[in-house]
């Protein structure tokens, strides 16, 4: 029997005489890692241990959802890709799997995306055709410039300033949202 057979079999022992010693239903674990080595982790189980009740324990015992592990790291990248896959409307997960809330949230999140785009599309048409409109009545942009710009004194000058530097900004907007 190996060095390591013979541990596993004495940690066995101990724990099942641990056992014997325990309030009725109570469950042991025994865990031994080395860091940097996963390799090297023991776990041994009482039958019947449920997992989620062990993390239960240690949460209440201290240990935190803020701390740097794999385990969240993966959880935190399977939410992010439920999200992502959501808005793109791709890849949903299993009926009733617990990602699918944050698939929906992502879809929920792109379709209100897509509304807000729309009427912002809209908007920046409308405004378009008001600079346009207001062009007409007021010379060059350079000349209004020149003159107060926002502040000009005709009012359809100042408008027109006003909105043929807000369509730069829309202009930008929109195309970054249309990629």
């Amino acid at each position: 029997m190996s060095a390591l057979q013979r541990f596993h079999q004495a940690a066995n022992d101990t724990l099942v005489k641990l056992s014997e010693h325990c309030l009725p239903g109570a469950k042991l674990a025994l865990v031994i890692y080395t860091t940097g080595e996963p390799e090297r982790d023991i776990v041994l189980e009482d039958q019947g241990l449920d997992r989620n009740e062990v993390v239960s324990a240690l949460r209440r015992r201290g240990l935190s959802i803020d701390g740097d592990n794999a385990y969240k790291r993966d959880l935190c990248d399977s939410i992010v890709g439920a999200l992502a896959s959501g808005a793109q409307n791709t890849n949903p997960p299993p009926t009733d799997h617990w990602g699918q809330r944050f698939w929906n949230i992502g879809r929920e999140e792109r379709s209100s995306t897509e509304e807000l785009l729309k009427a912002f599309i809209k908007l920046a048409e409308i405004a378009r055709e008001c600079e346009q409109i207001a062009s007409n009545y007021s010379g060059t942009i350079d000349g209004i410039f020149e003159h107060g710009g926002d502040d000009h004194e005709d009012p359809s000058c100042a408008i027109f300033h006003k909105l043929h530097y807000a369509m730069f900004d829309a202009r930008t907007a929109i195309a970054k949202a249309t990629r």
